[in-house]
């Protein structure tokens, strides 16, 4: 009897670890690779077409001691900085965008830029990609400070 309930509850948790690591790779666009000690976002960002489009992901900054933020990572090799969060999408050629250029340009398939703007400092590194459909960025923000220059 305990055998039978041992292999029951070791079935029950690989079953159980499968499904939750089978939705996490389903929906992983960003992996974190951040302890939030010095960093506030650290990862790896994936754009992956779908249905002809690149896809972009907004990340909602509210860190004490900065004003609120939104960081847009994509579509494509693309990057927004914007002040303030709101639900509305917007357009990354607009005067709001800090960041500039906000498009990275690419060379033999490199492409790498750092941005220092208000109070926040951005990395963002190509970093190849695991599918030819996607474009995986090595990305890091991090509060502006005099060393990070």
């Amino acid at each position: 009897m305990r055998r039978r309930t041992a292999k029951w509850k070791r079935v029950a948790t690989m079953t159980l670890v499968g499904l939750l690591g089978a939705a996490a790779l389903a929906s992983a666009q960003f992996t974190s690779f951040n302890d939030r000690r010095r960093s506030m976002l650290e990862g790896n960002w994936q754009s992956c077409r779908a249905g002809g489009e690149y896809s972009e992901r907004v990340y909602d900054g509210r860190w004490p001691g900065l004003p609120p933020f939104e960081l847009h990572l994509g579509p494509y090799h693309e990057f927004a900085l914007f002040l303030g969060v709101q639900d509305e999408h917007r357009d990354h050629n607009s005067a709001d965008n800090l960041l500039n250029p906000h498009i990275v340009e690419l060379r033999s398939n490199r492409g790498a830029h750092k941005w220092d703007v208000a109070q926040l400092h951005l990395e963002v590194a190509l970093s190849g990609g695991s599918q030819e459909e996607c474009e995986s960025w090595y990305v890091r923000l991090m509060p502006a400070t005099s060393s990070s220059h």
